[in-house]
């Protein structure tokens, strides 16, 4: 891999929200201006929409990218920084809590009717797990919302729920903020990383010659320190891919389309997608090397 040409990719081609996350995680940039590059995205709610989830252009607030949101936050650090836009994330999470299950919906209505991809339109199953709600409610119990100490412990109860990746990284991203707020006493922190391990390497899939040319869960999704030894194979196998999924640019690319009728939007998205993921391959790819 040529990490010159990635980081080169990246500074020439990102928005500002990924520019300032890169400089911030590799470049020792300021946090604060992941602050900045991030409040456009957020509502008067207090939630995030505005296509910071490049996916899904609903201008509305949304768990999965007021999710999306918390995880650059609490990736750069930045969370402490932002007093202001903390508590309105609180706010809205409370507010978008479905009262019937305590869980957060995957997707919500609003979204059809803006541009998006086809896993965003609400349906029967929009429900039904905790991708994002793990995230969502370990978030507000660090914000000293105690009432929702009991949410968490039923999202953690739910470990089937963490069988692919997706979900995998919002259990992680729970871990990770209930470590660094010294919550110790909701969950079992020891027992819940030992689970998420397994989840991992359950989710990561074998078949390596699916990687970067099908939708498939990597080892690159998930920090190093998620991922046992068991998945070594998978892990130098995705090693030795990356110098074929570069592209001529230094960048990295999608491997999905939307299923919508929105390919002009789709083509912008996925402009916005390419640094991101280039990010993801750096990091994998610096750790790992």
């Amino acid at each position: 891999m040529n990490v010159q040409k990635a980081e080169q990719f990246i500074l020439k081609t990102a928005r500002p929200i990924e520019l300032a996350e890169f400089r911030c995680l590799f470049q020792d940039g300021p946090k604060e201006a992941v602050l900045e590059a991030l409040r456009p995205f957020q509502n008067p709610d207090g939630g995030f929409g505005h296509a910071l989830e490049p996916d899904n252009w609903n201008p509305n607030s949304t768990p999965i990218t007021t999710n999306t949101a918390l995880g650059i936050l609490f990736r750069t650090g930045a969370l402490e920084l932002a007093p202001d836009m903390a508590q309105g994330m609180v706010r809205y999470i409370r507010s978008a809590q479905d009262p019937a299950t305590g869980r957060w919906p995957f997707a919500i209505g609003s979204n059809k009717d803006h541009p998006h991809a086809i896993w965003w339109e609400e349906n029967s199953d929009s429900l039904s797990g905790w991708n994002p709600g793990v995230s969502l409610a370990a978030f507000l119990v660090c914000q000293g919302q105690d009432a929702y100490r009991e949410t968490l412990q039923r999202a953690f109860a739910d470990w089937e729920q963490a069988q692919n990746g997706d979900a995998a990284k919002c259990y992680i991203l729970a871990c990770q903020m209930l470590e660094k707020y010294g919550i110790g006493d909701v969950v079992d922190l020891d027992k819940a990383w030992l689970s998420i391990r397994q989840c991992v390497e359950k989710a990561v899939c074998k078949e390596t010659e699916k990687y970067g040319v099908e939708y498939v869960t990597t080892p690159s999704w998930f920090p190093k320190d998620c991922l046992p030894e068991s998945l070594l194979p998978q892990i130098q196998a995705e090693l030795e891919s990356l110098p074929k999924m570069q592209k001529e640019d230094g960048g990295f690319d999608i491997s999905w389309q939307w299923y919508t009728p929105y390919e002009k939007e789709f083509a912008q998205a996925r402009d916005w997608w390419r640094p991101r993921v280039t990010m993801e391959k750096l990091e994998f790819y610096q750790d790992w090397a």
